[in-house]
């Protein structure tokens, strides 16, 4: 965790999507037994902004990133399918 120039609390590290009213990121991790943080002010589309912009260390979780991603934004699709 951080603070921007603004005071503004921002997260590090290791960030996972999170979405309010649950107690688990979209993964599965359960927020409370890993000793995450939660950053409601934060969307998860600012986290993915801030992980290619500052400087500072921060790693999106791939299975939350998957997650988010929409059904029809699969990177891949079968060209011969089995009949």
């Amino acid at each position: 965790m951080w603070r921007d120039e603004d005071g503004v609390r921002q997260p590090g590290g290791d960030t996972h999507a999170w979405s309010p009213g649950r107690n688990e990121a979209l993964c599965g991790v359960s927020l409370h037994r890993a000793g995450l943080d939660r950053f409601p002010h934060v969307s998860w589309a600012d986290a993915r902004w801030l992980a290619d912009t500052t400087d500072r260390p921060l790693v999106l979780c791939a299975r939350c990133v998957a997650a988010t991603r929409g059904r029809d934004e699969r990177p891949w699709s079968r060209v011969r399918p089995r009949p």
